[in-house]
Protein backbone atom coordinates (compact mmCIF):
# COMPACT_ATOMS: atom_id res chain seq x y z
CA UNK A 1 0.00 0.00 0.00
CA UNK A 2 1.08 3.53 -1.28
CA UNK A 3 1.59 5.95 1.93
CA UNK A 4 0.99 9.31 0.65
CA UNK A 5 2.78 11.94 2.74
CA UNK A 6 0.90 15.15 4.20
CA UNK A 7 2.24 17.19 0.78
CA UNK A 8 1.62 14.63 -2.08
CA UNK A 9 -1.97 14.91 -0.48
CA UNK A 10 -2.34 18.02 -0.71
CA UNK A 11 -0.92 17.83 -4.03
CA UNK A 12 -3.95 15.38 -5.47
CA UNK A 13 -6.19 16.52 -3.21
CA UNK A 14 -8.88 17.67 -5.83
CA UNK A 15 -8.13 14.12 -7.08
CA UNK A 16 -8.83 12.26 -4.03
CA UNK A 17 -12.21 14.95 -3.54
CA UNK A 18 -14.07 12.93 -6.80
CA UNK A 19 -15.83 10.60 -5.12
CA UNK A 20 -15.07 7.88 -8.63
CA UNK A 21 -11.47 8.03 -8.04
CA UNK A 22 -10.31 8.74 -3.68
CA UNK A 23 -7.30 7.22 -2.31
CA UNK A 24 -7.51 4.11 -3.77
CA UNK A 25 -7.07 5.85 -7.63
CA UNK A 26 -4.44 7.92 -6.32
CA UNK A 27 -2.91 4.86 -5.18
CA UNK A 28 -3.26 3.02 -8.31
CA UNK A 29 -1.61 6.02 -10.35
CA UNK A 30 1.13 5.81 -8.25
CA UNK A 31 2.25 2.11 -9.39
CA UNK A 32 1.52 2.45 -12.64
CA UNK A 33 3.84 2.70 -15.48
CA UNK A 34 2.70 4.67 -18.82
CA UNK A 35 4.73 5.11 -21.91
CA UNK A 36 4.47 7.65 -23.99
CA UNK A 37 5.75 7.77 -27.65
CA UNK A 38 6.51 11.04 -29.33
CA UNK A 39 7.23 13.90 -27.20
CA UNK A 40 5.52 16.17 -29.40
CA UNK A 41 2.26 18.05 -30.17
CA UNK A 42 -0.07 14.94 -28.47
CA UNK A 43 2.68 13.91 -26.34
CA UNK A 44 3.14 17.26 -25.04
CA UNK A 45 0.50 17.99 -22.98
CA UNK A 46 -0.20 14.49 -22.33
CA UNK A 47 3.34 14.14 -20.55
CA UNK A 48 2.28 17.15 -18.44
CA UNK A 49 -1.18 16.29 -17.35
CA UNK A 50 0.33 12.55 -16.56
CA UNK A 51 3.04 14.13 -14.69
CA UNK A 52 0.85 16.44 -12.95
CA UNK A 53 -1.45 13.47 -11.91
CA UNK A 54 1.32 11.19 -9.86
CA UNK A 55 1.68 8.70 -12.68
CA UNK A 56 4.65 6.79 -10.47
CA UNK A 57 6.72 5.53 -13.80
CA UNK A 58 6.64 7.93 -17.24
CA UNK A 59 8.65 6.61 -19.90
CA UNK A 60 8.81 9.07 -22.94
CA UNK A 61 10.41 8.12 -26.62
CA UNK A 62 11.69 10.89 -28.62
CA UNK A 63 15.08 11.09 -31.23
CA UNK A 64 14.43 14.52 -32.39
CA UNK A 65 15.01 17.83 -31.57
CA UNK A 66 13.52 20.72 -31.02
CA UNK A 67 12.94 23.22 -33.37
CA UNK A 68 11.43 26.44 -33.56
CA UNK A 69 8.59 25.73 -35.59
CA UNK A 70 7.41 22.91 -33.26
CA UNK A 71 6.86 25.90 -30.32
CA UNK A 72 3.35 27.12 -31.49
CA UNK A 73 1.96 23.55 -30.84
CA UNK A 74 4.08 21.43 -28.43
CA UNK A 75 3.81 22.89 -25.05
CA UNK A 76 6.32 21.14 -23.23
CA UNK A 77 8.92 22.56 -25.03
CA UNK A 78 9.75 26.42 -25.12
CA UNK A 79 11.97 28.91 -27.24
CA UNK A 80 15.34 28.00 -25.08
CA UNK A 81 14.77 23.68 -26.02
CA UNK A 82 15.57 24.90 -29.41
CA UNK A 83 18.03 22.23 -30.47
CA UNK A 84 17.70 20.39 -27.20
CA UNK A 85 16.62 16.56 -27.07
CA UNK A 86 12.56 16.34 -26.85
CA UNK A 87 12.52 13.95 -24.01
CA UNK A 88 15.29 16.37 -22.19
CA UNK A 89 13.10 19.01 -22.82
CA UNK A 90 10.15 17.32 -21.71
CA UNK A 91 11.27 15.37 -18.81
CA UNK A 92 12.92 18.61 -17.46
CA UNK A 93 8.93 20.39 -17.40
CA UNK A 94 7.59 17.20 -16.15
CA UNK A 95 9.97 16.77 -13.35
CA UNK A 96 9.10 20.61 -12.40
CA UNK A 97 5.44 19.96 -12.54
CA UNK A 98 5.75 16.79 -9.82
CA UNK A 99 9.43 15.50 -8.45
CA UNK A 100 7.67 12.41 -7.52
CA UNK A 101 7.75 10.96 -10.48
CA UNK A 102 9.89 8.71 -11.59
CA UNK A 103 10.73 9.59 -15.56
CA UNK A 104 12.79 7.36 -17.94
CA UNK A 105 13.89 9.08 -21.35
CA UNK A 106 14.44 6.76 -24.42
CA UNK A 107 16.49 9.01 -27.13
CA UNK A 108 15.55 6.86 -30.03
CA UNK A 109 12.30 6.25 -32.34
CA UNK A 110 10.85 3.01 -32.22
CA UNK A 111 11.59 0.34 -34.70
CA UNK A 112 10.26 -3.12 -35.15
CA UNK A 113 13.76 -3.67 -33.67
CA UNK A 114 13.42 -2.17 -30.25
CA UNK A 115 9.71 -1.47 -29.61
CA UNK A 116 8.74 -4.60 -27.70
CA UNK A 117 11.93 -3.93 -25.78
CA UNK A 118 10.92 -0.43 -24.43
CA UNK A 119 7.05 -1.26 -24.06
CA UNK A 120 7.54 -3.91 -21.61
CA UNK A 121 6.78 -3.71 -17.99
CA UNK A 122 4.34 -0.50 -19.05
CA UNK A 123 0.93 -0.39 -17.87
CA UNK A 124 0.12 1.55 -20.81
CA UNK A 125 1.12 2.89 -23.86
CA UNK A 126 0.33 7.09 -25.72
CA UNK A 127 0.71 7.09 -29.00
CA UNK A 128 1.91 10.55 -29.79
CA UNK A 129 3.16 9.26 -33.23
CA UNK A 130 2.68 11.41 -36.45
CA UNK A 131 3.35 8.86 -39.25
CA UNK A 132 1.33 5.61 -40.20
CA UNK A 133 4.39 3.12 -40.22
CA UNK A 134 4.90 4.22 -36.19
CA UNK A 135 1.09 3.90 -35.58
CA UNK A 136 0.67 0.36 -37.16
CA UNK A 137 4.35 -0.48 -35.52
CA UNK A 138 3.06 0.44 -31.95
CA UNK A 139 -0.70 -1.24 -32.19
CA UNK A 140 0.77 -4.47 -33.65
CA UNK A 141 3.11 -4.50 -30.69
CA UNK A 142 1.10 -3.33 -27.81
CA UNK A 143 -1.57 -6.39 -29.22
CA UNK A 144 1.54 -8.99 -29.36
CA UNK A 145 3.07 -8.00 -25.68
CA UNK A 146 -1.00 -7.69 -24.29
CA UNK A 147 -0.39 -4.03 -23.97
CA UNK A 148 -3.48 -1.39 -24.04
CA UNK A 149 -2.56 1.93 -25.03
CA UNK A 150 -4.22 5.07 -26.72
CA UNK A 151 -4.05 6.09 -30.12
CA UNK A 152 -4.45 9.44 -31.54
CA UNK A 153 -3.83 10.87 -34.87
CA UNK A 154 -3.91 14.92 -36.52
CA UNK A 155 -4.45 16.58 -39.61
CA UNK A 156 -4.90 20.61 -39.34
CA UNK A 157 -8.20 21.05 -37.74
CA UNK A 158 -9.43 17.81 -37.42
CA UNK A 159 -8.23 14.72 -35.21
CA UNK A 160 -9.14 11.03 -33.92
CA UNK A 161 -8.70 8.42 -30.90
CA UNK A 162 -9.75 5.37 -29.92
CA UNK A 163 -8.28 3.06 -26.92
CA UNK A 164 -6.70 -0.70 -27.55
CA UNK A 165 -7.50 -3.39 -25.00
CA UNK A 166 -6.31 -6.21 -26.63
CA UNK A 167 -7.89 -9.48 -26.52
CA UNK A 168 -11.01 -7.13 -26.02
CA UNK A 169 -11.55 -4.69 -28.22
CA UNK A 170 -10.91 -3.68 -32.11
CA UNK A 171 -7.72 -2.85 -33.11
CA UNK A 172 -6.14 -0.61 -34.90
CA UNK A 173 -5.50 -2.85 -38.16
CA UNK A 174 -9.57 -3.87 -37.38
CA UNK A 175 -10.69 -0.63 -38.00
CA UNK A 176 -7.75 0.50 -40.72
CA UNK A 177 -6.44 -2.48 -41.47
CA UNK A 178 -2.94 -1.38 -43.41
CA UNK A 179 -0.75 1.71 -44.05
CA UNK A 180 -2.16 3.89 -46.98
CA UNK A 181 0.33 4.23 -50.04
CA UNK A 182 2.90 6.61 -49.49
CA UNK A 183 2.13 10.08 -50.21
CA UNK A 184 -1.44 9.10 -50.71
CA UNK A 185 -2.46 11.04 -47.25
CA UNK A 186 -0.91 14.58 -47.26
CA UNK A 187 1.19 15.54 -44.05
CA UNK A 188 1.01 18.80 -41.25
CA UNK A 189 4.36 19.70 -43.13
CA UNK A 190 2.62 20.08 -46.30
CA UNK A 191 -1.07 21.27 -45.35
CA UNK A 192 -0.40 22.29 -41.82
CA UNK A 193 -2.10 22.21 -38.18
CA UNK A 194 -3.81 24.33 -35.44
CA UNK A 195 -2.39 24.13 -32.44
CA UNK A 196 -4.93 23.86 -29.91
CA UNK A 197 -6.24 20.89 -32.13
CA UNK A 198 -3.08 18.71 -30.98
CA UNK A 199 -3.75 19.86 -27.23
CA UNK A 200 -7.32 18.61 -27.43
CA UNK A 201 -6.22 15.22 -28.78
CA UNK A 202 -3.03 14.98 -26.28
CA UNK A 203 -5.73 15.92 -23.45
CA UNK A 204 -8.00 13.21 -24.68
CA UNK A 205 -5.79 10.92 -24.75
CA UNK A 206 -4.15 11.87 -20.82
CA UNK A 207 -7.48 11.30 -19.90
CA UNK A 208 -7.59 8.26 -21.29
CA UNK A 209 -5.05 7.03 -19.75
CA UNK A 210 -5.86 7.72 -16.15
CA UNK A 211 -9.63 6.33 -16.64
CA UNK A 212 -8.18 2.70 -17.84
CA UNK A 213 -5.16 3.11 -14.70
CA UNK A 214 -7.82 3.66 -12.46
CA UNK A 215 -11.15 2.24 -13.99
CA UNK A 216 -13.20 5.07 -13.55
CA UNK A 217 -15.68 5.75 -16.51
CA UNK A 218 -15.50 4.05 -19.91
CA UNK A 219 -12.56 4.17 -22.30
CA UNK A 220 -12.80 4.76 -26.02
CA UNK A 221 -12.66 0.80 -26.57
CA UNK A 222 -14.51 -0.02 -29.92
CA UNK A 223 -15.02 3.40 -30.27
CA UNK A 224 -13.62 6.18 -32.73
CA UNK A 225 -13.97 9.68 -31.39
CA UNK A 226 -13.23 12.20 -34.21
CA UNK A 227 -13.88 16.17 -33.89
CA UNK A 228 -13.53 19.24 -36.44
CA UNK A 229 -12.23 22.10 -34.44
CA UNK A 230 -13.71 24.95 -37.33
CA UNK A 231 -17.16 23.84 -36.15
CA UNK A 232 -16.10 22.19 -32.70
CA UNK A 233 -17.86 18.87 -33.86
CA UNK A 234 -17.31 15.86 -32.05
CA UNK A 235 -18.55 12.47 -33.07
CA UNK A 236 -18.14 9.17 -31.68
CA UNK A 237 -18.42 5.84 -34.24
CA UNK A 238 -19.07 1.92 -32.87
CA UNK A 239 -16.88 -0.31 -34.26
CA UNK A 240 -15.71 -3.53 -33.86
CA UNK A 241 -13.37 -6.27 -33.34
CA UNK A 242 -12.92 -8.00 -36.65
CA UNK A 243 -12.71 -11.86 -36.57
CA UNK A 244 -10.83 -11.54 -40.61
CA UNK A 245 -8.40 -8.84 -38.57
CA UNK A 246 -4.55 -10.35 -39.74
CA UNK A 247 -3.34 -9.34 -35.98
CA UNK A 248 -5.88 -10.09 -33.71
CA UNK A 249 -8.52 -12.24 -35.69
CA UNK A 250 -9.87 -15.70 -35.52
CA UNK A 251 -6.92 -16.45 -37.82
CA UNK A 252 -3.86 -13.99 -37.57
CA UNK A 253 -1.05 -13.54 -40.49
CA UNK A 254 0.95 -11.01 -38.69
CA UNK A 255 3.16 -13.15 -35.97
CA UNK A 256 6.88 -10.36 -36.95
CA UNK A 257 6.66 -7.04 -36.59
CA UNK A 258 7.99 -4.99 -39.48
CA UNK A 259 8.82 -1.13 -40.21
CA UNK A 260 6.81 0.48 -43.26
CA UNK A 261 7.96 3.61 -44.61
CA UNK A 262 6.01 6.59 -44.78
CA UNK A 263 6.28 10.53 -45.24
CA UNK A 264 6.81 11.75 -41.52
CA UNK A 265 4.33 14.57 -40.35
CA UNK A 266 6.13 17.57 -38.93
CA UNK A 267 3.82 17.42 -35.96
CA UNK A 268 6.20 15.67 -33.94
CA UNK A 269 4.21 13.70 -32.13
Amino acid sequence: MTTFTDEQLDRYARHILLTEMDLDGQEKLANSKVLIIGAGGLGSPAALYLAGAGIGTIGIVDNDTVDLSNIHRQIAHFTKDVNVSKVESAAEKMQAINPDVEIITYKDFVTSENIVEIIRGYDFVLDGTDNFSAKFLINDACVMENIPYSHGGILRFTGQAMTVIPGKSACFRCVFREPPPPNLIPTCLETGVLGPVVGILGTIQATETLKHLTGVGEVLANQLLSFEAKGMDFRKVRVKKDKNCPLCGEHPVIKTLVDSEQPLCELKA
